[in-house]
């Protein structure tokens, strides 16, 4: 038959109220009888109701993740660092992919809070969801501006725009293009284009963003990156938003016959281990990943135990010596 923790209390010499508080470690408990309990745990095996010690301690040990998707290099080894750093503090996860749909980011949202997870992070591009204004839940945000209660771990975007442009700059071109999300979309991603216009205006020269939608489809971008190509001809190089932009438009250059770097040069962002290996010739900004998974999870923490926290972390970022972005 399998022990109960009134077989425990009883092998202890303890009463079963004792033994609960030992399991669920409240209170103050000498070490004698902190031993006594856990060596007749041990004696007979007893296994504690996992279910009944979340019920009585109020946590699920479950954590949320929403991202756009996983299928993202960035989104996917962000993810694979947060499981892992979340594993280490003894939960567990359950990710949901937004695929930038408010809808389903909000479906998402709801079933995580119908099954009681104890923190939420957050990586999505759509803002103003109300559940997240009334959900009572510790969230932390990467890289996102969610609401204005919402901690966001975030590389220091601005300082990546500033050495991408400057790279490209001391290369000796002028007709630089940058690539970059709606300006109305709040994101600190937006402060690579601040940094890349500031740059540009401080040497004379005439800043052009091209706006391109995150969420549209493979073939959606190669298209509107071959329009790029057509607005802009004449350009010499390109700050791309990511690294799966840029080698998007590394194909497109290679069929349209520019050839990068001899007369087409070329900055990507975020730096993925995954990228680095399959393109290492792709000069990028490197995103701290791991170190951003780390420290969100240490803000999500302190704030499932209540713990005040900044709102605003930013992490620096290194500049990638591939072959893409001088001559």
């Amino acid at each position: 038959m399998k022990p109960k923790l009134e077989d425990v209390a009883k092998l202890a010499g303890v009463s079963k109220t004792t033994a609960s508080r030992v399991l669920n470690n409240r209170g103050y408990l000498s070490d004698e009888t902190l031993k006594k309990v856990h060596d007749a745990m041990e004696t007979l095996n007893y296994q504690p109701n996992a279910a009944a010690r979340q019920l009585f301690k109020r946590k699920t040990g479950l954590i949320g993740l929403i991202f756009p998707t996983v299928s993202n290099p960035f989104f996917g080894e962000l993810v694979n660092y947060l499981e892992y750093e979340l594993y280490q503090r003894d939960f567990k996860v359950i990710i949901g992919n937004s695929l930038h749909d408010i809808n389903k980011e909000t479906d998402y949202l709801n079933q995580l809070l119908a099954g009681q997870v104890d923190g939420l992070i957050v990586g999505t591009h759509n803002q103003g969801i109300e559940e997240y204004k009334y959900s009572h839940l510790p969230v932390v945000a990467i890289d996102r501006v969610v609401n204005s209660d919402i901690p966001i771990i975030e590389s220091d975007n601005y300082k990546g725009g500033v050495l991408a442009t400057q790279r490209l700059i001391n290369a000796g071109v002028t007709r630089i293009i940058h690539t970059n999300g709606p300006s109305a979309l709040e994101t600190p991603t937006q402060r690579r284009r601040e940094a890349y216009e500031a740059v540009m205006n401080e040497y004379g020269l005439e800043p052009h963003t091209f706006t391109i939608d995150f969420s549209l489809s493979f073939a959606e971008k190669k298209q509107r990156y071959n329009e790029l190509f057509s607005i802009y001809p004449d350009m010499e190089a390109l700050f791309v938003s990511n690294d799966v932009d840029a080698s998007i438009i590394m194909t497109i250059a290679n069929e349209r016959g520019r050839k990068i770097p001899e007369d087409l040069l070329l900055v990507g962002y975020d730096g993925t281990d995954l990228m680095r290996n399959v393109i290492p010739e792709l000069t990028t900004i490197i995103q701290p990943i791991e170190n951003m998974a780390k420290i969100a999870v240490d803000v999500l923490v302190k704030r499932i135990e209540g713990i005040k926290t900044e709102s605003e972390y930013i992490l620096p970022v290194n500049l990638w010596e591939g072959k893409t972005s001088s001559r």
